[in-house]
């Protein structure tokens, strides 16, 4: 008796199993902004948002990259020193300015609450909400601080207007805004339910990855583009995510930590990414001992930024994540005649060290492979300077055409499947 008693207790439990085991649902990234804390007041660049948020709405716009039927939103306070209290969130289509689109508006809850408090150094992941979007279509998401909050933690460079405005007008359909701050607070991640054979791609680097100097609220990175060409290219859907900072280095902190400290978060931790471009390491060149920036840096050696490159090979490979190498644009008479205080960031030193490390980028193989954004840029007859019509003035960022270049240059088979991909020679 007592075996048969065990054997119809085995048998409800395995029969059971499926239930409990049945997939959830996945999710996946189809937007992001990394994270990073706000500067002192010593460093020279200014801080384009309130210093300190206090019964207002934060309301920000996002274009997605690839759509879901249902969405939910990463918010941050991973640079806090304190509890971070959110009033509401609500998330919506966005309209035109600071509005939404009629009948688009959802309550975001957390663990079903509507008011949620963000430990220092955490995330916030939203519960679910239905709601059709589109690929390449723009939410809004708006979140009310009724509490006196220092801003902590943002997204500098954001080329997008935020929209501020006293009281909770989360759920407002438009509104006049306060103030209108080309920055982002507190929004990290946008995540949809993942379709069919959905994956994940991250472009991982700096402003120029960033979109410094592409047209504000008109999503003409570089980024941007590569996400429409996927979504035309057809086939199962990859998510774009731009994990560019600007200002970023790989091996030193100010603009952003380093990106060492920071790749765990922004690439490997995505969910369903499968491919990391990167492309980073001309702010270590061109910073060092740059006196608006950091004069008392020793000169950028080629050896150390590319020991950093092989950490992130290695880290990714150990996840199974493929990585693929961006040369690093010219940068000849960096900011002079835009930003003569800053003229020091490029000289011929500097000029070798990027040669070095650009060799190195394309030769040593360490790469799964390798996009040629420096050979694409360059003036045929002066190759350490972008081409002018490329050049956004102040000879160190693409313009918007310079950055569809970039995008367009990529060889979408480098991006298939990683299965299904060209392998390098070796």
């Amino acid at each position: 008796m007592r075996t048969l008693i065990v054997a119809v207790a085995l048998f409800c439990t395995l029969a059971a199993a499926p239930a409990r085991a049945a997939d959830p649902p996945r999710w996946i990234g189809t937007w992001s902004a990394s994270p990073q804390p706000v500067w002192e007041p010593d460093f020279f660049a200014p801080i384009k948002y309130p210093r300190t948020l206090w019964n207002q709405t934060v309301r920000q716009v996002a274009r997605v990259s690839i759509g879901g039927a249902r969405v939910r939103v990463v918010l941050s306070n991973e640079y806090g020193s304190r509890p971070l209290t959110v009033g509401a969130a609500h998330l919506a289509l966005a309209g035109k300015s600071a509005a939404i689109t009629p009948g688009s508006d959802r309550v975001l809850t957390f663990g079903g609450q509507r008011t949620a408090i963000i430990p220092p150094g955490a995330p916030l992941l939203s519960d679910p909400v239905d709601l059709k979007v589109a690929p390449l279509s723009s939410l809004s998401v708006s979140v009310f601080l009724p509490d006196a909050t220092p801003l902590s933690t943002w997204h500098n460079d954001a080329r997008q207007t935020a929209y501020l405005v006293a009281g909770d007008k989360t759920g407002a359909p438009e509104f006049k805004p306060d103030e209108t701050p080309v920055a982002r607070a507190l929004l990290r991640d946008i995540l949809v339910e993942a379709p069919p054979g959905a994956r994940a791609l991250v472009t991982f680097g700096d402003s120029i990855t960033d979109g410094d100097c592409s047209t504000i609220d008109s999503n003409r990175r570089w980024p941007d583009v590569l996400a429409e060409r996927l979504v035309r290219g057809g086939g199962s859907p990859v998510a774009v995510l731009n994990q560019g900072i600007s200002g970023a280095k790989v091996l030193s902190d100010r603009m952003g930590v380093n990106v060492l400290a920071r790749f765990d978060r922004d690439v490997i931790a995505q969910p369903h990414v499968d491919t990391v471009i990167v492309m980073i390491g001309i702010n270590d060149i061109g910073w060092a001992g740059a006196r608006m920036l950091s004069p008392a840096d020793p000169p950028a050696l080629p050896e150390r930024i590319i020991a950093g490159y092989r950490q992130l090979i290695e880290r990714s490979h150990l996840h199974g994540i493929r990585v693929v190498g961006a040369t690093l644009t010219p940068f000849e008479d960096s900011f002079k005649g835009a930003f003569e205080a800053l003229s020091d960031y490029y000289n011929p030193a500097k000029e070798k060290v990027r040669q070095a490390v650009n060799k190195w980028i394309r030769e040593s193989h360490a790469f799964d492979a390798v996009v040629d954004f420096d050979a694409l840029v360059r003036d045929p007859k002066r190759p350490q300077r972008i081409q002018a019509r490329f050049d956004c003035g102040d000879h160190l960022h693409p313009n918007d055409a310079g950055y569809k270049a970039m995008a367009e240059s990529i060889d979408l088979g480098l991006l298939a499947p990683p299965s299904a991909a060209p392998q390098p020679s070796r």
